[in-house]
């Protein structure tokens, strides 16, 4: 086809002395099988030929699924990410094994940390309009990883419509408990709540009040068999075509929490109002079909985006 039958490779100088191998962090073995994948996608990348691509797509995703030594490093030495980001956008048969790459990439920090710079952000959001279930459960993983720990990626996907992607999911595909929760646990960490997936947060659709409210509710694992988090989110119509998606995070205590002081009554809810920031704990985020202006409170905070 014309293109180098041998891709580059990326070697790591080894230190010159015992003593400069003690004082620095020891460098690792290169991957070679890795090393060639990552080539031939920087350098078939461009073109986007599924049958090219996609093996070595696939090998990129199984060495760091194996989480093998050194792997996300290489990745992020090899500069891929532009090139996932144009495969994302591209909407063809390599969509997909993209996404199910970035999903698992995002679970490495120091190659998310590349996210916003290589444009997979919006890639991603791209894809939430897709009608493919398998497509859009790990773009919306992605989303959900990537945004677990970085303000700044929190703000790029509040900025560029990641709310009302999320929720038009959650409203397209009610009876997809996969698809409903990874889209509920990335809504809760763009907002900042910080919902790891190790937590084993298991959610449930809960009673609505009032007509046109969606309400889930997540629940971590009890703690000293006393306590459990609870996230309550809730997502309702307040106008047509404008929905109000509201997040909050409880305490719930066990009856035997409440008999231990004395109280027989049953197990109860209380917020989160004393344990670090207020505004870190309830969050707001609005959206419509138009832009509507950003305000702050004191203590909560309020995000307005739009389609």
């Amino acid at each position: 086809m014309g293109h180098p039958s041998m891709p580059p490779t990326y070697s790591y100088p080894s230190p010159c002395s015992k003593k400069s191998r003690s004082s620095q962090i020891q460098p690792y073995t290169p991957n070679d099988n890795l090393n060639n994948a990552l080539g031939s996608i920087r350098v078939l990348g461009l073109e986007l030929i599924a049958h090219e691509l996609e093996p070595h797509l696939n090998t990129v995703l199984a060495n760091i699924k194996e989480r093998k030594k050194g792997a996300a490093e290489q990745v992020v030495i090899s500069g891929i990410l532009p090139i996932l980001s144009l495969s994302l956008r591209s909407r063809g048969p390599l969509t997909l094994p993209t996404a199910k790459l970035v999903a698992e990439l995002a679970k490495e920090s120091v190659v998310r940390k590349g996210f916003g710079d290589a444009g997979l952000a919006p890639a991603l959001l791209s894809v939430l309009t897709s009608l493919d279930q398998e497509l859009l459960l790990h773009a919306a993983r992605a989303i959900s990883r990537m945004s677990y720990d970085s303000s700044k990626l929190q703000h790029l996907l509040l900025r560029w419509g990641a709310v009302p992607r999320l929720v038009s999911i959650l409203l397209r595909f009610p009876d997809k408990e996969a698809l409903e929760e990874v889209c509920l646990q990335a809504l809760c960490n763009i907002s900042g709540m910080g919902v790891a997936e190790e937590a084993g947060m298991v959610w449930e659709r809960g009673a609505s009040v009032r007509p046109g409210e969606t309400v889930f509710h997540g629940v971590s694992p009890h703690t000293c068999d006393f306590a459990s988090s609870v996230t309550l989110v809730c997502v309702s119509q307040w106008a047509p075509g404008q929905y109000a998606v509201n997040i909050e995070v409880f305490q719930r205590c066990s009856s035997s929490f409440w008999s231990l002081h004395g109280n027989k009554r049953n197990a109860g809810w209380f917020p989160f109002s004393r344990l670090g920031s207020f505004s870190n704990l309830l969050k707001m985020i609005k959206f419509s079909t138009r832009s509507v202006p950003g305000t702050k409170g004191l203590r909560n905070r309020v995000f307005h985006t739009f389609l």
